[in-house]
């Protein structure tokens, strides 16, 4: 895959709130050349209201165990002109869409200040802060690629994973600074496409806030020019009050943290924001990405056979049997078959743990509102021993464990086990050298959610023809998300070696065949 940057640029939040515009000055022109690239033009927005010079934040207990964790990225891949030949798509990506996303972003940006912002840890400061200074900026980058769009948007299950891996932008970071977040805006001549790439900072984006951002984004983009001044719905409006998160158990949690940050690495005061080493040793190769799709007739026929056999065993049936924790039930089996294998070989214990990651905005007390900024996902871990989850009722055996964890934070034990969340994010080489000599499992994790709907980030040129998480440094985890087919449908993504992929998905459509 051939990759042309063709622009990177600065992207400022608009500072007022009353008209903006970002099509050329009046006697520019916009012009694409196949040789010369795209014209300098300057697009002007016009601002009325002076700019919030200053806004600070303190990272919560929550955001600062992603201090140190690779950043996120997410992918939105949409058709532009279908049947289009490459100069007509290429024209009308250059002339109409780079423009009218350009200044939405800095629209968007307004109501988002610290997404333009920096993460920083100074020496005087007893914790790192999230500011917004002005004049900070986005960066976005505008790139051609020659690229099977349509291949790369499907959901073939045999797609190398690292063919995602440019289509993303790289976040600004230093053991200073770390930016909070980064666009990449490619298009796809050849095949009447385009992708919109973002990597994000997880100490300050969780998904819920990400999407909350992007619906912000759509919102703008569709109504920019039918109005002087777009007024966002008060759902999409971030709430960046932080009294919520001062509960004293919170702020001792913060201080374990701290400490354990500052001495991480066996450095003292160590105040680095780069990721930690662990991760970026562990980057993925010879793996493949695979969507698979769970349709809400099956989801039925799951929650049919579930009930059933418990009736059938005469288990309690007052479990929850959600949508999320037949899926991810279900999900679960089927990884722990495709690498059953590699399993076998393994001569610790038989427990193995599933990390369920949960939005606890509604959980605390008092609860946080749905437009909280920020983090607020914790994570849960679900246990089930290896012989029970691979058995003829492994399905119930699962969901059962899945639900007792998420019936655990409703129970109050939301912060039970936190303090030891760090060290599990960021083990030491001891750390990891005795759990391999022990023989431990590995562990699966959840993210995700199949409630952000997804596929309602409308621009203004249609729904996404599909999304995907961009994973670099892990395997194994499955990211939930609405149906891009609707009708109550949830997808999972997953990377994973590819004769694990092979065996997984034999294992899913099986399984779903039988029910």
């Amino acid at each position: 895959m051939a990759m042309k940057v063709i622009q990177v640029c600065r992207v400022a939040p608009q500072p007022g709130s009353s008209a903006a515009s970002a099509i050329p000055t009046q006697g520019e022109k916009l012009t694409y050349d196949g040789d010369a690239g795209v014209s300098k033009a300057i697009f002007q927005v016009n601002h009325a209201l002076p700019a919030q010079d200053y806004l600070s934040l303190p990272l919560t207990f929550i955001d600062l165990l992603w201090l140190r964790y690779p950043p996120f990225h997410r992918l939105f891949f949409y058709d532009i002109l279908p049947f289009s030949s490459p100069a007509d798509t290429l024209l009308f990506f250059h002339s109409i869409i780079i423009p009218k996303l350009k200044t939405s972003l800095s629209l968007t940006l307004q109501h988002f200040l610290p997404l333009a912002g920096n993460i920083t840890w100074p020496e005087n400061s007893p914790k790192p802060t999230l500011n917004y200074v002005k004049g900070d900026t986005v960066s976005l980058t505008v790139a051609e690629s020659d690229a099977d769009f349509h291949h790369l948007s499907s959901n073939d299950f045999n797609i190398d994973a690292k063919e995602y891996h440019p289509l993303v932008p790289q976040l600004a970071k230093s053991h200073e600074k770390a930016a909070v977040m980064a666009f990449q805006i490619t298009v796809f001549p050849n095949s009447g496409g385009f992708s919109i790439g973002i990597s994000m900072h997880h100490a300050v984006v969780d998904g819920k806030t990400l999407f909350m951002f992007l619906k912000s984004w759509t919102h703008i983009c569709r109504h920019v020019h039918q109005s002087d001044d777009v007024v966002l719905p008060d759902q999409l409006k971030p709430f960046y009050d932080r009294r919520g998160m001062k509960d004293p158990i919170f702020l001792q949690l913060e201080e374990i943290y701290l400490n354990q940050f500052l001495n991480m690495d066996r450095k003292q005061n160590n105040r680095s924001l780069m990721v930690a080493a662990r991760y970026k040793s562990r980057v993925i190769s010879n793996s493949t990405r695979g969507n698979f799709e769970f349709t809400s007739a099956k989801i039925q026929a799951l929650r049919k056979w579930v009930m059933a056999r418990k009736q059938q065993e005469g288990h309690d049936r007052s479990v929850h049997l959600s949508t999320f924790s037949l899926t991810c039930a279900y999900s679960w089996i089927c990884l722990l078959k495709a690498e059953q294998e590699e399993q076998d070989e393994v001569k610790g214990d038989k427990i193995i743990p599933m990390v369920i990651n949960v939005d606890c905005r509604s959980r605390l007390t008092p609860p946080l509102p749905a437009n909280y900024f920020g983090n607020c996902v914790m994570g849960r871990l679900a246990l089930a021993e290896r012989k029970g989850l691979l058995g003829e009722d492994g399905l119930v055996v699962a969901v059962n464990a899945i639900s007792e964890a998420i019936k655990g934070l409703d129970d109050g034990s939301l912060i039970n086990g936190a303090e030891n969340l760090v060290s599990s994010l960021y083990p030491s080489d001891e750390q990891i050298q005795t759990s391999s000599g022990a023989g431990h499992q590995r562990t699966f994790t959840t993210a995700g959610s199949h409630r952000f709907d997804m596929y309602d980030t409308d621009f203004g040129w249609g729904r996404p023809r599909s999304t995907e998480v961009v994973r670099m440094h892990t395997v194994g985890t499955m990211t939930f998300a609405d149906g891009k087919n609707g009708s109550g449908a949830v997808d999972i993504g997953l990377v994973l070696k590819k004769h694990h992929m092979d065996a997984f998905a034999s294992v899913f459509a099986k399984g779903l065949e039988t029910l």
